[in-house]
């Protein structure tokens, strides 16, 4: 309990003397999980409105392998990435390993699946008389999708929420195509990690708090915007 005290002691500490490696690596946590976010938006948005709205064969199994991918364990997808962009790897020359884009690269495989399976569900639940009805109105097919994201945007922030989640607090990835460089690729999980390893607990505690922090901030914000457009 003491212990958990002087963590959050330190983690105190840590903000109100805005030390620049804490913000630093916050700041990066942010920048990198949110460019990672609203790439799996726009990926799995687009893909799982178009899986929902089509009907072909095999669209069983593509939606089993996308909710399979929902529990896709970072740290296979950060084997197959860094075997991907390796020295010696297809995409080893542009040199991209132990890089933020490599870190983007990987948090974007693992939030996507999450955000096109619930976009999926999202569409699907929605009544198929409503498709009809759009249609009806002269809407072509792309107002139609729009319309159907818009009415569908409270399980849709949800999916968000879900993605950001899942990429900002995950630490395998980031560590393995990343390389928890000191002031280039270092962010908060991987930062934990390191002051665990170290036995600095009290600083590893003042991360995680910090942490839990931003993901409340992010949370929080996501959650207001969401719950503004709930049907009174």
């Amino acid at each position: 309990m003491d212990l958990f005290l002087e963590g959050i002691i330190k983690a105190w500490q840590l903000l109100i003397s805005l030390d620049s490696e804490v913000l630093a690596v916050t700041l990066l946590s942010l920048k990198v999980s949110g460019f990672a976010t609203l790439l799996s938006l726009v990926l799995g948005l687009g893909g799982g409105t178009l899986v929902a709205l089509t009907d072909f064969s095999g669209k069983r199994a593509l939606v089993s392998i996308v909710n399979t991918g929902m529990g896709l364990p970072p740290v296979v997808v950060g084997l197959f990435v860094t075997i991907l962009i390796w020295r010696n790897g297809p995409l080893g020359y542009l040199e991209l390993l132990y890089t933020p884009a490599a870190i983007i690269i990987a948090q974007t495989i693992i939030a996507t699946p999450i955000v096109m399976g619930i976009s999926i569900a999202s569409i699907q639940n929605l009544p198929t008389n409503l498709r009809l009805q759009i249609l009806a109105l002269g809407a072509s097919r792309t107002q139609m999708a729009w319309i159907l994201i818009k009415e569908a945007k409270l399980p849709l922030l949800a999916g968000v929420m879900a993605g950001f989640g899942g990429v900002i607090s995950e630490v395998g990835a980031s560590i393995m195509v990343g390389g928890n460089i000191k002031g280039y690729t270092r962010v908060l999980t991987t930062a934990t990690v390191m002051e665990t390893s170290r036995g600095n607990f009290d600083a590893a505690i003042a991360l995680s708090i910090i942490l839990l922090g931003l993901c409340f901030g992010v949370n929080y914000m996501l959650t207001v915007a969401q719950q503004r457009q709930r049907p009174r």
